[in-house]
């Protein structure tokens, strides 16, 4: 299966490298590849075939996104576009990575694969707009809505409390934004088997279960021993992008063909372990 991926730098684009090293790939991030120039794009698509194209380029600053929604829309919005339109061409499956941020967060209940989306930042909005580009343009697609992400790279949520941690900081974490933390190898591994069956819609494939921002961290601190790190609970974040405050993803779709996702704490641990080894 020649497979290709865009963000093929991120934390997720990176996983996704090593859980397909045995096919033929081609990595697809900047600076060498810009998804929001169409002809390059499709130049490098057409010249390496893809059985699949993964697409998980995106701007992912939520607060940035709100800051400048030109440029979110520009990468979210026209580069999905533009990706779609590679996909037609190549007349191969797209799979379009989206987010829980999709979704407003006003219920405590999970939200279904088909629940209406109500998006409230310009991040989430453009997203959005990118699984509606997808609808319209592939008839062969999967739109996987993942959450809270975390895997290889300098920066992500667990990464940033060890080390405030290992600075002595105390760390301040809101309880009021619950959501699900999610392995990058977990999301990979799943995509492995989904995109191996011919079942195109849209998934919910975070790991299983939810937490606050603050019993994350929390759990966090408690692997890794470090609980004498003073953690304060608040409800002061100020930001600039407004995010939902309750969001649980209900896999059924994925779970109808197989695809079940571990607990959140038993990835997390997995990950640190990893970590740990590196």
């Amino acid at each position: 299966m020649r497979i290709a991926i865009t963000g093929s730098d991120g934390q997720l684009g990176t996983t996704l490298q090593e859980v397909f090293a045995a096919e033929p790939l081609l990595p697809l991030d900047l600076p060498c590849y810009d998804i929001t120039d169409l002809r390059a794009l499709l130049d490098s698509l057409e010249r390496f075939g893809p059985d699949v194209i993964i697409h998980a380029a995106a701007m992912t600053d939520v607060d940035g996104c709100e800051r400048d929604p030109q440029a979110a829309y520009r990468a979210n919005v026209l580069g999905t576009r533009n990706v779609a339109v590679a996909a037609q061409r190549a007349a191969c499956p797209l799979v379009y990575i989206s987010t829980d941020y999709v979704f407003d967060g006003s219920r405590e209940e999970p939200y279904w694969e088909y629940d209406a989306p109500n998006p409230l930042s310009v991040y989430a909005h453009t997203k959005w707009m990118g699984e509606q580009v997808i609808r319209d343009l592939c008839a062969q697609h999967y739109v996987v809505r993942i959450a809270w992400l975390y895997g290889p790279g300098r920066r992500n949520f667990v990464k940033t409390v060890l080390r405030l941690a290992a600075e002595g900081r105390t760390l301040r974490m809101v309880t009021d934004e619950v959501g699900s933390p999610t392995y990058a190898l977990d999301v990979a591994r799943a995509l492995a088997q989904l995109v191996r069956l011919p079942a195109y819609g849209i998934y919910h494939l975070p790991n299983a279960g939810v937490c606050s921002r603050y019993e994350w961290a929390a759990e966090i601190l408690r692997q890794m021993g470090r609980e004498d790190v003073e953690l304060v609970p608040t409800q002061d974040y100020p930001r600039a992008a407004r995010v939902p405050k309750h969001v649980s993803l209900r896999n059924s779709m994925g779970a109808a063909i197989g695809i079940i996702m571990r607990p959140w704490r038993e990835a997390l641990a997995d990950y640190l372990a990893n970590a740990a080894d590196q």
